[in-house]
């Protein structure tokens, strides 16, 4: 069975001068400030599309590494990733890159990269962004 999640967002004026807010809404963890400055330039403790958007990569690759590790017979004890989503304006989201450190005991380092390349590509989130550059580092930690 398919699960929904729901956010919204709302804006007000301009691209450039105007602002707005994305709530969280199937969760109810919050409402955010967004503008166009979060996004082309500093964040100054205002959110953006490509932070959500690395949040959710780095979340649900993390998950899906986890997942096959297991399933491989060798349950990690650990795994910290982050995502970096660059975002070039007149050209969009450019590039998407994968930082993994992981303790999983029993597991060589070609092991597991080979692992964590499986989980890059199988992750939802990656298929979703396909059409983005995806690098990814892998280590144990």
């Amino acid at each position: 069975m398919a699960t929904t999640r729901i956010a919204n967002a709302h804006w007000e004026g301009s691209l450039m001068e105007g602002k707005g807010t994305v709530s969280l809404d199937s969760s109810k963890l919050g409402t955010y400030d967004v503008t166009w400055a979060a996004r082309s330039a500093e964040p100054n403790g205002v959110t953006s599309p490509e932070e959500l958007i690395a949040a959710a990569h780095s979340t649900c690759f993390s998950m899906a590494l986890s997942h096959a590790l297991a399933g491989a017979g060798t349950p990690p004890e650990k795994v910290d990733t982050k995502a970096e989503v660059d975002f070039q304006p007149g050209k969009g989201i450019t590039e998407i890159r994968l930082t993994v450190r992981a303790t999983v005991p029993g597991l060589d380092e070609d092991g597991f990269k080979a692992q964590a390349e499986q989980a890059k590509q199988n992750c939802p989130v990656s298929q979703a962004l396909a059409g983005t550059t995806i690098t990814l580092d892998a280590a144990l930690a």
